[in-house]
């Protein structure tokens, strides 16, 4: 006679962007863990992914009721994000998206739906980022949304509207900023700030902090991309989590000024903190294409293309901020999520891997 644990049906996780940083990090989890099977949704092959690789268009409806006619997932988790020139656009495009993958999945027997989403919830949109009247801190998840468009308002409405007609739960997860284990990321400040210590050692230039004096010292905290995923699978399989948006951070707070020299340590690099007024990294590094092809041919990197493993933009924009940022995780305690990160133990054993992998030198 089979065993009862034998007869239970396998969960199916269908990971929605599986080559971001959270994607990636929850599917490496899943693989890892007993009794799922592991979808990776993406236009292309993860490179050493272990899950099945799904090939789609998110902007396509026609490609994905194609793609995924066959596919039973029971849990799903939606990652991805593809970045507009304005927030009008963003909406139409990310809402989209969502909206074109949850109609795919009407014949499936989907119990719960993750959302990735952020800050950005309570700070606006990048066109009016951290601009105007802002909730005070730490951020909460009840406060009510700002009087803006913001496509974090319209991919909820999408969720919620479809949970509503497709019977599912869901959770929406608000990370700070994410710092995991990708290459052509859009929004990496992990790989980074690696990639302005590999510039500056070349050049012989100082770790300069990009940032506002806010930010230099000011409390702050983050979001380890593992963690992350730890929040996304935790309220898709704990029945007491659903239908709730939870802040996921590390849990540990810091200031700018002492994360700043430790990371100039690592590197072995003679740093400068804030002085006078922000020093942005598209300028500090304007024109560094060839210095980092000339770095990456030497150390024998896998990626020469600087536009693949830096985003000085993203972490201008969260390094810049005129006001403290911080996130209360009181929601996901009390409700039993226990994970926890030291935010400089992530940084160097993210470094640690990226030089193992010849990501950075």
């Amino acid at each position: 006679m089979e065993s009862r644990t034998a007869q239970s049906p396998r969960r199916t996780a269908l990971v929605v962007g599986a080559s971001g940083i959270a994607g990636s990090a929850i599917v490496e989890q899943l693989t890892a863990t007993p009794g799922w099977e592991v979808l990776a949704l993406s236009r292309t092959p993860v490179p050493g992914s272990s899950a099945r690789h799904i090939g789609a268009d998110l902007r396509s409806p026609e490609d994905l009721t194609t793609a995924l006619a066959g596919e039973r997932p029971t849990h799903v988790f939606f990652t991805a994000w593809s970045r507009q020139d304005t927030e009008a656009q963003n909406i139409e495009v990310n809402a989209g998206m969502l909206r074109h993958l949850l109609a795919a999945l009407e014949h499936a027997p989907v119990e719960h739906v993750a959302l990735m989403a952020g800050l950005k919830h309570y700070l606006g949109p990048f066109e009016a980022y951290g601009r105007g009247d802002m909730p005070d801190t730490p951020f909460l998840e009840d406060e009510p949304r700002l009087p803006v468009d913001n496509f974090y308002y319209a991919q909820e409405d999408e969720l919620w509207a479809a949970a509503d007609r497709q019977g599912f739960r869901w959770s929406v997860h608000r990370a700070h900023t994410v710092i995991g284990h990708a290459v052509g990321n859009a929004m990496n400040m992990g790989l980074t700030l690696a990639v302005q210590a590999a510039i500056c050692r070349e050049t012989g230039r100082r770790f300069v902090f990009p940032g506002s004096e806010v930010q230099w010292n000011s409390l702050t905290d983050m979001t380890d991309g593992p963690l992350l995923a730890e929040h996304m699978v935790w309220a898709a399989t704990t029945e007491t989590a659903g239908n709730a948006a939870y802040n996921v951070v590390d849990g540990d707070v810091f200031r700018w000024r002492r994360m700043w020299p430790a990371l100039a340590g690592y590197f072995g690099l003679e740093w400068e903190g804030y002085r006078g007024a922000p020093r942005p990294l598209e300028e500090q590094m304007r024109g560094a294409e060839d210095v980092w092809a000339r770095i990456a041919e030497r150390h024998g990197l896998v990626e020469p293309d600087l536009a693949r493993v830096a985003s000085w933009w993203h972490t201008d924009a969260d390094l810049g901020r005129p006001i403290e940022v911080l996130a209360d995780m009181s929601r996901s305690r009390l409700a039993g999520f226990t994970g926890y990160r030291r935010t400089q133990d992530c940084f160097t054993a993210l470094f640690d891997r990226y030089r193992a992998e010849h990501v950075i030198p």
